[in-house]
């Protein structure tokens, strides 16, 4: 009798083919059983079972046989089952990232912004522009379009200044949080007026002294302007470039090796 169509990963687990999967519950459910008791009885360790929408009844039978909810994604649900007692399933996506610019102009004067939707009805405070990558976005691409969307202004990436962690974010993930210095390429303000209430060249020191400046953005500015960040670099032998984003100290930092 047939298994469910599937192959085997690196780590000995079972991944199921979505696109093969039968359309009828019924018969979903007896291939399924078969093909539980087969893999665990030729020692394998988990599987990974790729729901599509469009086999969505699938789900509740699958429910039924022990698999557990892993994510899901805008057209299918991952599912797992354990094989073995205590195998071990990665777990999904545990953090978003987000970026914020530092942009400063000719005149020594920060670009800064202030949300209109503000967390928990918080009083009004200046940040700097930036906002969430998208999925398969570059650092560097990503930093530069929220910039210009909030503002209007277009930069060039200069450096990564530092990076925040935070726990507890949206839907229980945790959060990182580059900061960039960019320089600017124009200074008409464009403002985004759905999200942002305010938008505004303010010097540096005005920054600095405000009340509406959480010590964390100061910091950050205050990082940005004294420290060189670390540059976009590039490297051989990594596969696929336009995959893959490497920042290092800039040369100014430390000395040459030589063996």
């Amino acid at each position: 009798m047939e298994l469910l169509d599937s192959k085997v990963n690196t780590f000995r687990g079972i991944i199921v083919s979505p696109e093969k999967l039968p359309r009828e519950p019924e018969g979903f459910r007896a291939a399924l059983g078969r093909s539980l008791e087969a893999w665990k009885s030729d020692g394998y360790l988990l599987v990974w079972l790729q729901v599509p929408l469009t086999t969505a009844p699938l789900i509740p039978e699958a429910v039924n046989a022990g698999f557990q909810l892993h994510h899901a994604g805008d057209n299918y649900l991952m599912m797992t089952f354990q094989l073995s007692d205590g195998a071990y399933i990665p777990p999904f996506a545990s953090h978003y990232t987000g970026a914020g610019g530092v942009v400063i102009n000719d005149g020594g004067e920060l670009l800064v912004v202030c949300e209109k939707h503000r967390p928990n009805g918080r009083s009004r405070y200046y940040k700097l522009p930036g906002g969430t990558l998208q999925s398969g976005e570059d650092l560097v691409d990503a930093v530069v379009r929220e910039v210009l969307e909030e503002t209007g202004i277009q930069t060039n990436f200069e450096s990564l200044v530092c990076l925040r962690q935070m726990h507890g974010y949206r839907h229980g993930k945790s959060d990182f949080y580059f900061v960039c210095r960019l320089t600017p390429l124009n200074t008409n303000i464009a403002m985004q007026a759905d999200e942002i209430e305010e938008c505004m060249w303010m010097s540096i020191q005005s920054y600095m002294d405000s009340e509406m400046v959480s010590p964390f953005n100061k910091s950050i500015v205050r990082a940005a302007m004294e420290t060189p960040g670390m540059v976009r670099t590039d490297f051989d032998g990594f596969g696929q470039p336009d995959q893959r984003e490497f920042f290092m100290p800039g040369p100014q930092y430390g000395q040459p090796w030589s063996p």
